[in-house]
């Protein structure tokens, strides 16, 4: 694994222009800005093609002889399928509007990290085999030869794009570089060129249902492992059912949330919020996974994962289904739930049983996001909350790309931090909304061994947080997003140590005061409260 630079080395970006053309410039792959190639177990547990082991960093990729032949191949498939795929491919005019909007650029300056760039390393191919300019002007024409270099140098920089759409929202021709990143990707699946932090994750969650590979027993002592913690620190025992039949809700939520700090908080934050409405819900130990690796492998593989939710909510009988918060999970079953595998016409509209708010934007999908059921409760004054609890901490909101730019989920989350904390405060507004930042490290790029290019593309979202930190003391990071979960906590003790990360609902689980119980000292992590002790009592 290579060596991480120090922040002070890592912060001397040079955005100098090349002095050669870019298709004159040879790529160079180096360590700590790739992931590992995708194993032979987790290609051919996936039914991908060519499955082997292979290393990046290798010169022979061990393709198949007609690879070329494949690629050609799959993009004609593709331009004939996809009508956005053959716009995208004719209409960018090179303005450069998206230059400075992504972060791997901003954090890299590597002009291939444009997104216009990054486009035109596979748009220099369809212009080769597919345009007539192309065809006979060549190089002239903005085309090139598809070549064992093009092809890595493709691999390259299409796996580092986290798909998170910034640059889209600034085209003024809204050529959305996360589609191409999609397809891209999928033409390098053709050759079993994926990276085994997305295969390996998808193939568990084919093989047992959730993306860390945790078998029912597993997942149900994880739980009852918090359910233990919850009773110390409130003294109330809870008793949540699993794979019940008859619920009227089945929850589902990001396995993540089930194994790592400090995404345990936020599932903790859930089981007390169920308990004090005495939620009639059931969790389901085969549908134990909302996230949806199968998006970063291709559309196919993201329906046929996202199939277990439906199905297992048939099985059970459900009215509808509760979502945990995580951002790519929010972009599947917003934009893509209903055309994969709906319509879910054997379950109904969702109505809050407390508040009795009908959710009519899941109307289709007969999914909400939890965020937005807990705001309906806070709004119609159905928890007693203290935010005072959470006065220990100082908090800002990081909005996750997939909620924020694929489901325009941004009032909800602010109104529940602002209900259960009493200090708030906003990053800068070209950072946030629908201008947010990428955490660096989604659509599958949170492994270890490309731990540069994590902190590179990180670099700007941790750079608006260093600036609310600076200003205003902020030391806790809130999100609704398994993945930011996972790579905001190194990136912020790397780019701006003393913030720490939490999900909304840890949150919402600090100040909630549930009925009977015992006086509370600590927090969901057991650390004090603010004005107590560890002993419980109150700090003079």
């Amino acid at each position: 694994m290579a060596k991480l630079p120090k922040p002070s080395e890592l912060a001397q970006i040079s955005l100098t222009p090349p002095k050669k053309p870019w298709m004159d410039i040879v790529t160079e792959m180096r360590q700590g800005m790739f992931c590992h190639g995708a194993k032979a177990k987790n290609l051919a547990a996936l039914e991908l093609p060519n499955a082997r082991d292979w290393k990046p960093a290798d010169e022979d990729w061990h393709l198949p002889e007609d690879w070329k032949e494949t690629v050609l191949n799959g993009i004609k498939e593709r331009l004939e399928k996809f009508r956005t795929f053959h716009v995208f491919m004719d209409i960018c005019v090179r303005c450069g509007a998206c230059a400075d909007k992504c972060h791997f650029f901003l954090g890299s300056g590597d002009p291939k990290n444009m997104p216009v760039l990054r486009a035109e390393l596979l748009r220099s191919i369809y212009r080769k085999y597919f345009t007539t300019a192309g065809k006979v002007f060549g190089k002239t024409a903005g085309a090139r030869e598809l070549d064992i270099q093009a092809l890595k140098e493709i691999w390259y920089y299409y796996f580092q794009c986290t798909e998170c759409r910034r640059c889209s929202l600034f085209c003024p021709y809204g050529i959305d570089q996360a589609e191409i990143t999609i397809i891209g990707r999928e033409l390098l699946n053709l050759l079993g060129l994926n990276i085994d932090w997305i295969c390996g994750p998808a193939a568990n969650c084919y093989r047992k249902g959730n993306h860390l590979g945790l078998e029912p027993h597993t997942i149900k002592s994880s739980i009852e492992f918090f359910l233990s913690d919850l009773e110390d620190i409130t003294g109330i025992s809870i008793e949540p059912t699993f794979n019940r039949k008859g619920a009227e809700i089945l929850f589902v939520t990001p396995s993540g949330d089930l194994f790592a700090d400090p995404g345990t908080y936020t599932a903790m934050g859930y089981l007390m919020l169920f308990h004090e409405l005495g939620l009639d819900y059931t969790w389901s130990t085969y549908a134990s996974e909302g996230g949806n690796f199968g998006f970063f492998t291709s559309m196919d593989m993201a329906k046929r994962l996202n199939y277990k939710i439906y199905a297992e909510a048939k099985r059970l009988g459900v009215k509808w289904i509760l979502g945990g918060e995580c951002g790519h999970m929010w972009r599947v079953l917003h934009q893509y739930m209903d055309t994969f595998n709906g319509p879910a016409d054997f379950m109904e509209v969702p109505v809050s049983p407390i508040t009795g708010t009908k959710f009519n934007s899941a109307k289709s999908t007969k999914m909400i996001h939890i965020v937005e059921f807990t705001a309906d409760l806070i709004k119609h004054n159905k928890l007693n909350l203290d935010p005072s609890r959470n006065d220990h901490l100082v908090v800002t909101y990081h909005d996750s790309c997939n909620t924020a730019r694929g489901m325009g989920f941004f009032e909800e989350p602010r109104y529940v931090i602002n209900s259960v904390c009493n200090h708030f405060h906003e990053m800068p507004e070209d950072t946030i909304r629908e201008k947010t930042f990428c955490c660096g490290s989604g659509s599958g790029l949170n492994a270890s061994e490309n731990m540069e290019q994590r902190m590179r593309g990180g670099f700007p979202r941790a750079n608006a947080v260093r600036h609310v930190h600076e200003k205003h003391g902020v030391n806790m990071l809130a999100n609704i997003c398994a993945i930011d979960r996972a790579s905001l906590p190194p990136l912020m003790d790397y780019w701006v140590p003393g913030v720490r990360v939490a999900g909304t609902h840890e949150l919402v689980g600090n100040a909630l005061v549930m009925k009977g119980e015992k006086e509370r000292t600590v927090d969901l992590r057991n650390e004090p409260l603010p004005g107590k002790s560890e002993g419980g009592e109150a700090d003079v």
